[in-house]
């Protein structure tokens, strides 16, 4: 079994080398070498993987053709217009967001909307200084007319969905907008939504998220553009085409008669925004999509801080998929409503794949060695467009439609972008995993430090959360793509090694960025812990 033998032997035989060479053009195995049970073992889940991923990224080339065809359907205006306006609740569900608190007060205070017909709440599940922090801000304002109500829940049940749902007992309007802590409404963003619910059928209104730190650093920039491809094209596909699509839990607004007919905030999940949304689109309800309306928000800028949140979305999809999958597929529904809503709910798992691709691929180089250049081209360039291709097109598209005029400038990220991808695979494995076990983990919230596109100190060690063993896992997986690097070099197999050093960088990005920040935090609270000590 060429498995176990070493690399310098194989190379040192004159003979064996010269077959080696001549098999690389050869489109046979005849009298090379002949695949045993073990190879067999080992490219068949290999290609079978690859298969599954494939439909994935093939399912990209459909959301782009969709949404070119369907993209003159999404409104540009509403039908009508209420002649009298309704009453709204605006609710902000907090947790520890002591710096940008302030700021989403202030920002929800200058709401253009009659003062009568709107409540504001404060969903505050801090158990750090913002809660008497915001409580003073919230007495503030309501002692300057500001129709304002401050809850502060000190169990934490239910998380997110817990403190929406309680919020509901005391809410007055007839409509929901929610807003994060880290998203900034504009003054005009519930006199540009509302009057889409003069439509009956309509239970919600999701506008697009844009950034108010894109330019703060690469991640920044890859983020966004991630964040992009989600809002221009999967939302304006499926919305346009009229297939289900989700409330992205921000930035929206939802008829309160909706949310209790489909059974309210539900927290089974850790994306209650995807449950409530598949619920109620079961039960007849129609959901629109306004990218003309967006709502500025601020992007994580720690690379952990960036895995905590893609985990928290891929675990609590999964979580969505298990729980609904079975009433979509028995649903009185058209098939594409019930494929698209697969495909919506599962495309995490693609990341435990990759695993399983990553520990496969050293030994599949191996035993492929032989191959030769024409079954490679033959088996592997379709996957390859399929599954890697689809993610560049699927982004550059996405940025030419909001940028027309200098989306070009994004090709230079889509290295970083990959690599981004490749960062989030053992966070993202590790969410998917556990909610397909149905293992229960707390509501991750993702550190927000009300950052513009200047660089600063992050302050607060204490504030981020800790990385624990993953950036390790990722360094050593990052070690263990240097070795197939200098396999495929000796085996002068070129046009591997780049696609390897994506993985090398996107491995090593996350563990050692992780490992840097968190360090440099250590530093920081020392510092200033001896510097209180001095005074």
């Amino acid at each position: 079994m060429i498995l176990s033998l070493p690399f310098a032997w194989l190379f040192a035989q004159p003979t064996l080398g010269a077959r080696i060479a001549t098999s690389l053009f050869d489109d046979t195995f005849s009298g090379i070498y002949r695949l045993s049970p073990f190879d067999w073992a080992l490219l068949v889940p290999y290609f079978g993987i690859l298969t599954i991923l494939s439909v994935y990224g093939l399912h990209r080339y459909e959301t782009m053709r969709r949404y070119r065809k369907y993209r003159k359907n999404l409104p540009s205006q509403p039908a009508r217009r209420f002649e009298q306006l309704p009453k709204i609740t605006v609710q902000l569900p907090l947790y520890n967001e002591r710096f940008v608190v302030a700021r989403l007060l202030e920002e929800v205070s200058k709401i253009d909307y009659p003062c009568e017909l709107l409540q504001i709440q404060v969903l505050d599940d801090s158990t750090d200084e913002t809660h008497p922090y915001t409580e003073r801000l919230c007495n503030e304002y309501r002692a300057a007319g500001l129709a304002i109500e401050y809850r502060h829940r000190t169990n934490r049940h239910g998380y997110k969905a817990g403190a929406l749902q309680e919020g509901l007992e005391t809410a007055t309007g007839e409509f929901i907008a929610i807003f994060d802590a880290d998203f900034i409404p504009p003054p005009d963003f519930l006199l540009s939504t509302v009057h889409y619910f003069t439509d009956a059928d309509v239970g919600v209104v999701q506008t697009r998220w844009s950034y108010l730190n894109k330019e703060y650093s690469i991640l920044t920039q890859v983020e966004a553009m991630l964040l992009d491809g989600h809002f221009v094209l999967e939302h304006g596909a499926r919305c346009g085409s009229g297939l289900f699509f989700n409330f992205n839990g921000t930035a929206g607004i939802l008829r309160r008669k909706m949310i209790d007919d489909a059974g309210g905030w539900q927290h089974e999940t850790l994306t209650e925004d995807s449950d409530l949304s598949y619920r109620a689109q079961l039960n007849g309800w129609r959901f629109v999509y306004v990218p003309r309306v967006d709502c500025p928000s601020e992007l994580p800028v720690e690379t952990y801080g960036f895995q905590v949140q893609q985990a928290r979305w891929a675990k609590g999809l999964t979580q969505v998929a298990k729980k609904l999958l079975p009433r979509i597929f028995k649903a009185d529904l058209p098939l594409r409503v019930k494929v698209e809503a697969f495909m919506h709910l599962t495309p995490n798992i693609s990341y435990p794949l990759m695993i399983a691709v990553s520990l496969l691929l050293l030994p599949v180089m191996i035993v492929r060695f032989y191959m030769g250049v024409f079954q490679m081209v033959v088996i592997d360039l379709p996957l390859i467009i399929a599954s890697f291709w689809s993610i560049s097109a699927f982004y550059l598209y996405a940025q030419r439609e909001l940028y027309p005029k200098s989306w070009w400038k994004s090709i230079a990220f889509l290295p970083m972008l990959m690599a981004a991808g490749v960062a989030l695979t053992v966070s993202n494995s590790k969410g998917v995993i556990e909610a397909l076990f149905g293992i229960q983990s707390s509501f991750a919230r993702t550190a927000k430090y009300a950052l513009g596109t200047q660089k600063v100190k992050l302050r607060a060690a204490a504030y981020r959360r800790k990385s624990g063993w993953l950036p390790y896992v990722e360094i050593l997986i990052g070690g263990y793509f240097v070795f197939m690097v200098d396999f495929a070099f000796q085996t002068l197999n070129f046009f591997a090694i780049p696609f390897l050093l994506l993985f090398v960088c996107g491995y090593w990005w996350a563990g050692f960025t992780t490992l840097y920040e968190e360090y440099r935090d250590k530093l920081q609270w020392q510092r200033a812990r001896k510097l209180a000590e001095v005074q």
